[in-house]
This record gives structure tokens, C-alpha cells and sequence, in this order.
């Protein structure tokens, strides 16, 4: 039989489909039934207006036939099939799509919905196949035919026998070799694996011959005997969730789906199950997880949406699909509308995408609030969890998505005691307090004994405790909210003091001018500054940060690159009123020394206080020894 040459420049443009078009081996399953549940979409739509088909709709299948001693993997189907004509024209012309073309006529039609497009997918089978048969029968022909093909340069064609309409796709795996398993396509194990991942969504169930055990009948009960037999299973589910409507899935399903889907063992504190009709049509079904993966804060966590279309699974992670700030959800989206790639595995531009993940993040910004206002308690769970990636978006990209995400955020109140938004503390603001107080440390117990906090709260004015890494980068992205200024209490200039008071001060510090050159010089590159507070209420000494960065952001850049020192300014402030700080100064008359380990004294001190390391914690400890003597 003479071998006909494919067209389009065969030899050039298949290598180009088999070699280059598809990323894994394993796509050509989900591209062979994709074409099988096309062929028997065509016969479904047919049978609307021809009573003589003879097939109902529950008795369309497609099934799997595995032949391990032959090598062989056959995928069946009872589809409209093939006339010669369009075994020439959709086998034998590569990119010729018969799908594409019956969507076309049909494309008023708005129930048919056919997965190929580009009449490429079928020759995916050639990654793993050395061979590939097809035997079809047209609907209302009495003729079936056979194509062969190695995937060379070209084809045959010849009549032969089947009893129905319908196509079977026969592929005779390529040997095994160091790199490749080809075998592997022949085991239940993986048939089913590959059906569930990319195929179980197809409308038709598809079907496989597999090994199973039971007990015998006749065995005695106290020695059981077990007997392999053979049964034909569905592998498919056919019929996905989100396909659903929602009064008609029980919670239970919903948990469900998202443990085997997600392999995640704890409930969901929340299902979003959505739809679109329009420009874009699409359905969702998103789940906001309970707990944080152990690896959702490392760089091995992988973010995204399952990505399907028209049941089909077309990618596993869909990063396009959900901002970074909520990428802790997990869940799928399907869309008959997007634009694939020619592989099927990729999305050839995003338009669509864009529309579709800008109504989830609305959704799911949605349901966060939802949860925020009304079940407060699940909330604070799901914070404690997730917070920080919700932080991190208002710091991306400069604070331009802030909005996002700024209403979302807790801090803990050190006047209420607990966790409250922004806007919580905006309404909760004192008479005249013109800004929002906020400092940054390890832990709220620290930090509420710092002398700016004492002072703030004797004021009645709240300050947020920060103790999460990332916060000082909020409030800088930030800036304001609700048109209020944020302060750093530790930082900057608390806003307290009258004109009279800074005045006082002033005054003072030209009074005591001796005494602060004095500490200056003792304690030398230590300290670049020496001067007076009039905030630090009983506290004697403390030390704050200069121009630059903060001493949180100092330890923060340290832990982030332990090789490169990024050493924060270090100003000392005095009490004036305080005991120990006029003993210094007295001490400076008659026993300079003492005046000078005074000095040291309240600078370690100080540095204690704020959290920081002592330059010579031997030292120190031997200076507070000496002076007890």
C-alpha cells in the first residue's frame, strides 16, 4: 500500500508538534480524550435532530484498553467518527482542526462547547507512541476506515472493519530507554493518576478494565482466601463541583473536595463558590485555608489557582489568577472563554485572565471583610496565619496596592488589649489627637514599659504594638490613613510638647550643656549625639535612632545579611529631672571617673531597653559590680 505524504510540510512541521509544542510526555492522554469527548459532543448535538442515532446520552463513553504484552494503549470512543475524507483532512493535514471548524458553523449555538481548537493535540500522541493507529467509523456509514502513521513522513489509509460509529486511537508505545519510561503509560496507577489530573472533569465517563480482589465465597472463615478478578471502572468525576449550583453542595462536599484536592487535613475557614456571565464567563470555587502550609513563607510554596478549561485541566498553578497578597488561596477556576496557547498549556495573552482575576480578588477581599465583621474570632485564626502576606501587600510594589489590603490588618491595641483595625483606631481616637502612635519590638510586653508608650498612654492616646517584621515597612508604605499621619513613637517627635515646654527645654540643655559634651566624650563613637528629653517621663536615660533606619529595620537588615553591618545611628536622650542623670552631673565635680562610669552605666542601660546588644557585656557587667562597692 503506498504511504501518502502528510501536508503542510509533514516532516518539519510534526517534529515541531512532537518536540517542542508540549512540556510533558504525559500531556498526550489529556489531549486524546479531549478529542474523543469532542467526537462524541458532535454525535450528542446531532442526536437533538435525528432520532435515528440510537444512543442516549448516559450510554456515550470513552474507554481506556491497556495491552501490556503488545504494547499497545487504545482510547475508544462512540463519537460521530470518521469518512475518509476527513481522516485526509484532519489526520492527514497538520493544524487542520475538525473541531474548530464544527464550532464555527455551531457558534450560535451557545450549549456546545468543543475543547480542540488547533488540531494539533492528536499528534502529542507521537511523543510516546512509534506508532499510532486509527480506526473510525462515520455516523451513518456503512465504510470504516484505518490510518497509520509512524510519524515519519507520512501515512496509509484502508477500509476495515467496525461494528459502530466512533474512532479508536490505537498507539503503540516506543521502547523504554535510560531517560524514558514509556512503559509507564501502561499501568493503571498511571492511567488513573493522569485522568485525575488533567481529565476528570470530561462530561463523559471514561472507562478502563482494572484488576481488583475479593474475598472467596467457599473460604473458611477462619483462613480468608483472596481471588483476583477483572471489572470495568470509571476513572472520572465527571461532573466537577464548581459546575454545581450551590444549593446543591453540602458543606461536607465542599470540605471534602478541598482535603483530597489540596491535601490539606484541616477545614477551610471559608468556601467561595462564584460564577460570571458576560464578557468573560467563568465559574470558581476558591477556599481560604485554616492553617498556614509549613512552607507558605518559604520560596519553594507555589502560588495560583488551578486552571481549567471547559473541564479540562490546563494549568496546575495559575499565578495570573490571584494576587501575590492573597496567594494563600487554593482553588480552581473554569473558563470556556480564555485563548489558549496552540499547546493547550499555556494562556496565549491574558485579556480574559485579567477579568477573571480581577473579580476574585474583589471576591475574595470580599469575604475576608465579611469574616472581619462578623465572626471576629475566626478572623484573628486566620490572621495569625496569614496576616504577614496581607502586610506584604501593602508594601509591594511602593504601597501601590495598599487598598487592597489596608483594612484588612490588626495590630495589637496597647489601650485595648487586643488586636484592631485601622479604622478601629481611628474611631477610638482621644479628643485632639492629630496622630495614629505605633511602635515596633519583640514582644507587647516590652514594649508597653518603654517610657514614649507610658507617656502616650498617660495622654489617653493609643499606640499599636508592632511585632512583626514587616510592619515598620507598613506604616512607612502607608503613610497615613483616614487622612491621619503615622508616628513612630520611638523614632519621632511624639507631638506633645507645648512651644513653652520645648522652650523649657532649650534652656535646660544650655544649663546642662557641660554635662551632655561630658557623656559625648566618654562614651565616643558609641553615641553621635548627647541631648535632653522632656518625654521620658520616669525613665532616667533612652536611645533612639537618628536620620535612617530604625533599630527594628537594623536588626530586621542584620538577620536578612548577616555579613553586611548596617549600624542605625545612636542618640542618647537624658532625663534632666531624674536622680541618676543630676548624681552624674554632681559627680562631675569631685570624682570624674564615677561621673564617667555613670555614664556607661546609663548608656548600657539604654541600650538594654531598647532591645540592643551592649558593645561589652563582660564590661558592663563588671561596671554595675564596681559601682555597688
Amino acid at each position: 500500500m503506498a504511504k501518502k505524504k502528510f501536508k503542510a510540510e509533514s516532516q518539519r512541521l510534526l517534529d515541531l508538534m512532537i518536540n517542542s509544542i508540549y512540556t510533558h510526555q504525559e500531556i498526550f492522554l489529556r489531549e486524546i480524550l479531549s478529542n474523543a469527548s469532542d467526537a462524541i459532543d458532535k454525535l450528542a448535538y446531532t442526536a437533538l435532530t435525528d432520532d435515528k442515532v440510537g444512543i442516549h446520552r448516559e450510554d456515550f463513553a470513552i474507554t481506556i484498553t491497556r495491552d501490556q504484552k503488545a504494547g499497545t494503549l487504545t482510547v475508544s470512543d462512540n463519537g460521530i467518527g470518521m469518512t475518509k475524507e476527513e481522516m485526509e483532512e484532519n489526520l492527514g493535514t497538520i493544524c487542520k482542526s475538525g473541531s474548530l471548524g464544527f464550532k464555527q458553523q455551531m457558534e450560535k449555538n451557545e450549549d456546545i462547547d468543543i475543547i480542540g481548537q488547533f488540531g494539533v493535540g492528536f499528534y502529542a500522541a507521537f511523543m510516546v507512541a512509534q506508532k499510532v493507529t486509527v480506526i473510525s467509523k462515520k455516523y451513518g456509514q456503512d465504510t470504516a476506515w484505518k490510518w497509520v502513521s509512524d510519524g515519519a513522513d507520512g501515512y496509509t489509509i484502508e477500509e476495515a472493519e467496525r461494528a459502530a460509529a466512533g474512532t479508536d486511537v490505537i498507539m503503540q508505545l516506543k521502547a523504554d530507554t535510560e531517560d524514558d519510561q514509556y512503559s509507564r503509560f501502561l499501568e493503571e496507577y498511571e492511567i488513573r493518576q493522569l485522568v485525575k489530573k488533567y481529565s476528570d472533569y470530561l462530561r463523559y465517563p471514561i472507562r478502563m478494565l482494572v484488576s481488583k480482589s475479593r474475598l472467596k465465597e467457599d473460604a473458611p472463615a477462619d483462613k480468608p482466601e483472596y481471588e483476583s478478578y477483572e471489572e470495568v471502572d470509571t476513572l472520572n468525576s465527571m461532573i466537577p463541583l464548581w459546575q454545581r449550583a450551590k444549593k446543591d453542595v453540602t458543606e461536607e462536599e465542599y470540605a471534602q473536595f478541598y482535603r483530597e484536592r489540596f491535601m490539606d487535613y484541616a477545614k477551610p475557614a471559608r468556601t467561595i463558590h462564584t460564577s460570571a456571565e458576560g464578557t468573560v464567563s467563568y465559574k470558581a470555587l476558591l477556599y481560604i485555608p485554616g492553617k498556614a502550609p509549613f512552607d507558605f513563607y518559604s520560596k519553594d510554596f507555589k502560588r495560583g489557582l488551578q486552571l481549567y478549561s471547559s473541564g479540562v485541566m490546563i494549568m496546575e498553578s495559575c499565578e495570573d489568577l490571584v494576587p501575590e497578597y492573597f496567594q494563600f488561596v487554593r482553588g480552581v477556576v473554569d473558563s470556556q472563554d480564555l485563548s489558549l496557547n496552540i499547546s493547550r498549556e499555556m494562556l496565549q495573552h491574558n485579556r480574559q485572565l485579567a477579568i477573571i482575576a480581577k473579580n476574585i480578588e474583589k471576591k475574595i477581599k470580599s469575604e475576608l471583610k465579611n469574616m472581619l465583621d462578623n465572626d471576629r474570632e475566626d478572623y484573628e485564626k486566620f490572621f495569625a496565619a496569614f496576616g504577614r502576606q496581607l502586610k506584604f501587600g501593602v508594601v509591594a510594589d511602593y504601597g501601590v496596592h495598599k487598598e487592597a489590603t489596608q483594612d484588612l490588618l490588626l495590630f495589637y491595641s496597647h489601650k485595648q488589649g487586643k488586636p484592631i483595625t485601622f479604622a478601629e483606631y481611628v474611631a477610638a481616637m482621644a479628643e485632639g489627637q492629630e496622630k495614629i502612635y505605633y511602635i515596633s519590638g519583640e514582644s507587647t510586653d516590652r514594649l508597653a514599659k518603654l517610657p514614649q508608650v507610658k507617656l502616650l498612654a498617660d495622654k489617653g492616646y493609643d499606640v499599636l504594638m508592632c511585632t512583626d517584621e514587616v510592619d515598620e515597612f507598613v506604616f512607612q508604605s502607608m503613610m497615613t490613613y483616614s487622612e491621619k499621619p503615622f508616628c513612630n513613637a520611638a523614632t519621632e517627635d511624639l507631638g506633645l510638647q507645648s512651644e513653652d515646654d520645648k522652650k523649657a527645654l532649650e534652656e535646660k540643655a544650655e544649663e546642662m550643656k557641660g554635662l551632655l559634651t561630658f557623656v559625648k566624650e566618654t562614651l565616643g563613637e558609641d553615641v553621635q549625639e548627647v541631648k535632653l528629653s522632656g518625654s521620658l517621663g520616669d525613665s532616667p536615660v533612652l536611645v533612639t535612632p537618628g536620620n535612617g533606619m530604625s533599630f527594628e529595620m537594623e536588626k530586621y537588615m542584620r538577620r536578612a545579611n548577616p555579613e553586611i553591618p548596617f549600624p542605625s545611628q545612636r542618640i542618647l536622650e537624658l532625663n534632666p529631672e531624674h536622680p541618676a542623670v543630676q548624681a552624674m552631673q554632681s559627680a562631675m565635680v569631685g570624682d570624674t571617673q564615677k561621673a564617667k562610669d555613670y555614664a556607661r552605666l546609663l548608656h548600657g542601660q539604654a541600650l538594654l531597653m531598647a532591645d540592643l546588644p551592649l558593645p561589652d557585656p563582660v564590661a558592663y557587667a563588671d561596671l554595675v559590680c564596681k559601682l555597688m562597692k
